[in-house]
């Protein structure tokens, strides 16, 4: 029995050294293998590309909207007089609203005694009457 398996042995030895020696091989380093080149690095034959130019001819749909300068001599404006505001009839000299702790001076005259507002801390509206 012994006998048997020594060449079975012998062939599993053999195939490993010749795959070793493939290996070793493939794995072995190589010489460089350096070249020279000269040139102007442009390649032969070189072809530019294509150009499209534009037509000659525009429809007129392509044209802008004809320009018309402006006119030489602009109309002056229309002058809207209105007449100064009219001071108080005598008797209305009420220029501020006494509404308590708040004293606001009005947008306009109004009568003594007549009633008005002031804004408040809050916003609020607080009564009182002219001075």
């Amino acid at each position: 029995m012994n006998q048997s398996r020594s060449p079975i042995l012998r062939r599993l030895l053999g195939l490993a050294a010749l795959y070793s020696v493939v290996l070793g091989l493939a794995v072995a380093p190589h010489p460089a293998q350096a070249r020279v080149f000269f040139g102007i690095g442009i390649p032969f034959p070189y072809y530019a590309p294509p150009v499209y130019y534009p037509p000659v001819y525009y429809p007129p749909a392509y044209y802008p909207p004809a320009y018309y300068p402006p006119p030489a001599y602009y109309p002056p404006p229309p002058v809207v007089y209105t007449p100064p505001r009219q001071s108080p009839a005598p008797g209305y000299g009420g220029g501020s609203c006494n509404a308590g702790p708040y004293v606001c001076p009005l947008d306009h005259p109004m009568a003594p005694g007549s009633y008005c507002y002031c804004s408040g801390n809050r916003g609020q509206r607080v009564g009182g009457t002219v001075n």
